[in-house]
């Protein structure tokens, strides 16, 4: 119901005042969000492709030079029109030719039915421009109905009929080839492929983490799939310079440290927003206004064909949920997994804080460039009681528990387990040269 049909309503006491006093404040805020949402351009559509203009561009020939690729990237009716346009043209080309070498040999002039055999003509039975046509179509298509035909009276005429018969195989190679890639390009099979409207960003495993649902509609594989996540920012360097578009890598979440997925079912791709993540100082209250898009990339090779295919989606801050997890869609009965693809994109509400994982990291008393938090391998990760994990193996303790719990040790304790014992390099040198002496 628009505004305006509201208010007449409303005159006519037909709706009720606190109707249309919300849909005046509903009112208010909506230009504001489709006003930013029209300006915020998108590289990356949902459905892959991209949005991008090329404008300006002064070396046109540069496509004359790879024609069949051209002639690939045309759309369905242009390659349809080049197509019928290859075949007259060549068809009326030649039929010009062999209308010509009967003018020359005179062929084409009138015979009494009744009279005298004239000399042998080149081409039998071509009396006009008509049947030439039709013959140079037979020539071809090979077709050969058995009513004209070339004699030996002419070798020009052989020779056209050769070249005829090289040019109309090269014609039918180029069109049907192309009409071949253009129906299995590898886009035809991203079609099959899913991803989620919405990602969500939710705890997992004690840390906020990003996350997306990608699956795969056909029984047939996808080999060595591979995903890669990017954001497209705006930003500012040192010197003031400002690139308006500045690709940064997201590290799938992965203990092989690889983009490598198995995608025999749908699967929750997730990035840890931890130090060294471009999404690091992202919280909930500066999602909405962060000018960056995340990329999904999806590569493998098809099963079925042989074919490498790519497939693309992004995620705008208004496409991005806080606090949300997806629901489990993958179900047992009678020994096999099922799949319930009408709960693929739905979501449920978590708890989870507003706060950046950066200011959660500073409120636990994580501060950047801390000797205690050198990234190596695979990074530093908690593991037990104020302890950390380095490559898997836990320096402290053994019981796993949150990041965020508050599970502060007295120093006295710790020193008195010899775990805080600092000695100085210089007396360790100085010791070492003594015991040389």
């Amino acid at each position: 119901m628009c505004f305006h049909c509201s208010i007449m309503l409303a005159r006519k006491g037909l709706l009720p005042d606190g109707f249309l006093l919300t849909r005046l404040a509903e009112d208010q805020n909506q230009p504001n969000r489709s006003r930013s949402r029209a300006q915020r351009a998108r590289f990356i559509t949902k459905t892959g492709s991209c949005n991008v203009a090329h404008k300006n561009i002064r070396e046109q020939g540069r496509f004359l030079q790879d024609v069949f690729t051209t002639m690939v990237d045309l759309k369905w009716q242009h390659s349809l029109l080049i197509f019928t346009s290859a075949f007259l043209c060549s068809w009326m080309l030649f039929a010009m030719i062999w209308w010509l070498l009967a003018f020359a040999h005179g062929d084409l002039e009138p015979r009494d039915p009744n009279g005298e055999p004239g000399p042998v003509p080149c081409v039998t039975a071509i009396h006009s421009f008509t049947s030439a046509f039709l013959f140079s179509i037979e020539v071809q298509v090979t077709i050969g109905f058995g009513g004209r035909m070339v004699t030996e009276e002419c070798p020009l005429a052989i020779t056209v009929l050769i070249i005829q018969n090289i040019l109309g195989l090269i014609i039918n190679a180029v069109m049907l080839g192309c009409v071949f890639m253009k129906t299995a390009q590898a886009n035809r099979r991203a079609e099959t492929l899913i991803f989620s409207r919405n990602a969500v960003i939710a705890p997992r495993n004690g840390r906020p983490t990003f996350m997306l649902r990608v699956g795969d509609l056909r029984k047939s594989m996808i080999i060595s799939a591979t995903v890669q996540l990017q954001v497209i920012r705006r930003t500012v360097t040192a010197e003031g310079e400002v690139i308006p578009v500045c690709q940064l890598d997201i590290q799938v979440e992965n203990p092989l440290r690889s983009n490598g997925i198995f995608l025999v079912s749908p699967l929750i791709i997730s990035h840890t927003m931890e130090r060294g993540s471009p999404l690091y100082e992202l919280s909930a209250q500066s999602l909405s206004s962060e000018d960056l898009e995340i990329i999904v990339i999806l590569e493998g090779v098809v099963e079925t064909t042989g074919i490498t295919m790519q497939a693309r989606t992004s995620y705008t801050p208004e496409e991005i949920l806080w606090g949300r997890r997806f629901v489990s869609i993958i179900t047992e009965e009678e020994g096999r997994y099922c799949v319930d693809y009408s709960k693929f994109g739905n979501t449920v509400p978590v708890r989870i804080s507003c706060l950046s994982a950066k200011e959660l990291d500073q409120t636990r008393g994580v501060q950047e460039g801390g000797s205690e938090a050198q990234l190596q391998g695979w990074g530093l990760v908690r593991a037990g009681r104020g302890g950390f994990r380095r490559g898997g193996r836990a320096c402290e303790s053994s019981a796993p528990q949150p990041w965020y719990a508050q599970t502060e040790k007295p120093e006295k304790e710790a020193e008195q387990k010899g775990q805080k014992k600092t000695v100085q390099l210089e007396v360790i040198g100085r010791q070492t040269d003594e015991d040389g002496l």
